[in-house]
């Protein structure tokens, strides 16, 4: 159910409306007030005002005189004096005798209007901008408004969503582990007739985009049971403990709602390592995580309640979240292999018009290193692109197209290369194929392309392993680094300088160059030693050194010694074959993209139109 919010007035509105009050009292409230305020004066002026005919309205009292000028403008009072001819000078004066002044000139309005009204209008202005501030900085949760500690977990029911295992493909695996959870929701008492007892925590952790919150969904769904689903940050709030009052809130419904399943994304926002006491421990999220900690281990076996939570991040989060008894299983939701590429694009294929006879073996394997989330884009992207180009179906062109819009961007139609720099593009990326080609142990060239990228790239060469590829030998990666640096190696063979076109490869080649020394231990220099640890591996893999600065120098050096030495052989293998590079940059410069199937005629001497 989608919830509809409100719109929020801005701060300023309020502070307009409390400057408009204002300056209504101050020109028209106040100087009104003060020209009915009633002015007291000696007998003798009431006299010579009654000479002067300036006498208005009269209101003679027991004890006292009220009347007014004759504009009516300010109201006077004066004491009383025993003057028998008082009534008849008022007559000659012209003046009116009423008993209404006294009502205009009522102390009790004189007080309300001045004193009362000021306040209860400062007191109700101050009120509603208190309650708009405390609205934004607790929300619904605010102290002032009786939703303290209020747990803002989403409710799904399997009847209005659906998600199966079945939706899920490329992780068989995961789908496995969790298919016990399934199970024991259905049936706890084979379990309980064995003493077994059901984990009653799985944390889910794997790179972004490879499906955690479907599978956490696809248990709920095929479980048919209430699911709850919150993030992390969201315990988070401005006001120490609250985040602590809504943990207690969402376990105590969930304890309500069991058999069932609560599911807390992005769980490293609230269950990072603590600071062992060495800045204090009085912060909200501190709270928060033991907070948690304290409803996990109190859950009993068949409660019923199962936690999930996602992460990308578990090397952050705090052991005594990850033991045994909280969160008893790790589920790893990795990268999709070639097979599970292929599935993943079938199960997202259903939603589109396809035209006969795609293979999505082929694109599975262009795809590779796409994650779940990349590969339902590729196939977005696909039937936009059949839209665009007023097909009613999507083709296998359309899908290899957008894998090359995923990797490098959307062909700039604007970008036109003059005729040297187009031919120097041509050389550079044939410099890439060539290499590759004439090595063993290196992928098969799928396509070469100079059109420019939206991504920076003036060409790419894309090759695509024929399988899955889980480990690379020595000589595979010193192949691999040789083919980065033929770009470069055509330059300088063919046109004798070097142009800015190679800076991505080189970026490669080294990076690639010092993980083999510095990770992968092929080096005789350093041998099997760690020098580099990878941190967030799921989130980039930053790396950092973990050696003297002497041996970092010595890294350093045998880096640029490797690098150097691939890039020597990739001039020297396109020395030898200057008459293949010199006819496929001609054709590529002509044709401006081409196919492996293209590239490997003319290499081997054949017709490129013969496939």
């Amino acid at each position: 159910m989608k919830e509809v919010k409100t719109p929020k007035k801005p701060l300023a509105i309020y502070y307009a409306i409390v400057l408009l009050v204002l300056m209504l009292l101050n020109f028209v409230l106040v100087p009104w007030m003060s020209e009915r305020q009633v002015k007291e004066v000696d007998y003798g002026t009431f006299m010579s005002m009654t000479e002067d005919k300036d006498i208005g309205r009269v209101d003679v009292e027991s004890n006292q005189i009220i009347f007014t000028d004759k504009d009516e403008k300010q109201i006077y009072k004066t004491g009383l004096m025993n003057d028998p001819d008082l009534t008849q000078r008022l007559y000659d004066a012209g003046a009116e005798f009423s008993s209404e002044i006294v009502e205009q000139a009522s102390p009790l309005m004189s007080f309300l209007l001045s004193f009362v009204l000021p306040i209860v209008l400062f007191v109700w202005l101050g009120n509603l901008m208190n309650k708009k501030l405390i609205e934004k900085a607790g929300g619904a949760n605010s102290m002032m408004f009786g939703g303290v500690g209020k747990s803002n977990a989403k409710v799904y029911v399997q009847s209005t969503h659906g998600i199966r295992f079945a939706d899920v493909a490329g992780e068989d695996e995961a789908k496995e582990n969790l298919q016990e959870i399934v199970d024991y929701l259905h049936d706890p008492k084979k379990y309980e007739e064995i003493g077994a007892s059901m984990p009653k925590g799985i944390l889910l952790v794997g790179p972004p985009g490879t499906g955690k919150t479907m599978l956490a969904k696809a248990v709920a769904g095929e479980s048919n049971v209430p699911f709850f689903s919150i993030s992390g940050s969201e315990f988070v709030e401005m006001f120490v403990g609250m985040g602590a009052s809504k943990v207690r809130d969402l376990f105590k419904q969930a304890k309500e709602k069991a058999p069932c399943i609560v599911f807390i994304d992005e769980i490293d926002a609230i269950g990072q390592k603590r600071n062992s006491g060495q800045l204090g421990g009085n912060d909200e999220r501190e709270q928060t995580l033991n907070q948690l900690l304290t409803e996990m281990d109190g859950f009993e076996g068949n409660s019923g309640v199962i936690i999930l939570a996602a992460t990308n991040r578990p090397d952050s989060l705090d052991p005594a979240l990850t033991r045994p008894g909280r969160f008893d299983r790790r589920v790893p939701v990795e990268l999709p292999d070639l097979k599970g590429r292929e599935e993943i694009l079938k199960v997202h294929a259903r939603k589109v018009a396809l035209a006969p006879g795609i293979d999505f073996n082929t694109v599975a394997r262009m795809a590779s290193g796409a994650s779940g989330a990349e590969l339902a884009n590729i196939v977005n992207e696909a039937a936009l692109r059949a839209v665009r180009a007023g097909r009613k179906s999507v083709t296998e062109a359309d899908l290899e197209e957008s894998i090359e819009v995923v990797i490098a961007g959307y062909q700039k139609k604007n970008s036109i290369l003059t005729d040297k720099e187009k031919c120097i593009v041509a050389y550079h990326e044939i410099g890439h194929a060539l290499v590759a080609a004439l090595q063993n142990h290196s992928a098969p060239v799928q396509k070469i392309t100079i059109i420019p990228r939206t991504s920076g790239a003036l060409g790419y060469t894309m090759q695509v392993e024929e399988g899955n590829h889980y480990l690379m030998t020595k000589e595979e990666l010193e192949n691999k680094i040789a083919t980065l640096t033929g770009g470069r190696a055509a330059e300088e063979v063919v046109f004798g300088s070097i142009t800015t076109g190679a800076s991505n490869d080189i970026e490669q080649a080294t990076k690639l160059a010092r993980a083999m020394l510095t990770r992968y231990g092929m080096s005789k220099e350093f041998d099997m030693v760690a020098l580099e640890t990878v941190n967030n591996q799921y989130l980039g893999g930053d790396t950092s050194l973990a050696c003297s600065a002497q041996t970092q120098r010595e890294i350093d050096q045998r880096v640029v010694d490797l690098v150097k030495a691939q890039h020597e052989k990739a001039v020297k293998i396109l020395t030898d074959n200057r008459a293949k590079l010199d006819e496929l940059a001609k054709y590529l410069y002509e044709k401006e993209t081409i196919t492996g199937d293209e590239f490997m005629a003319i290499l081997e001497e054949k017709d490129p139109s013969e496939k």
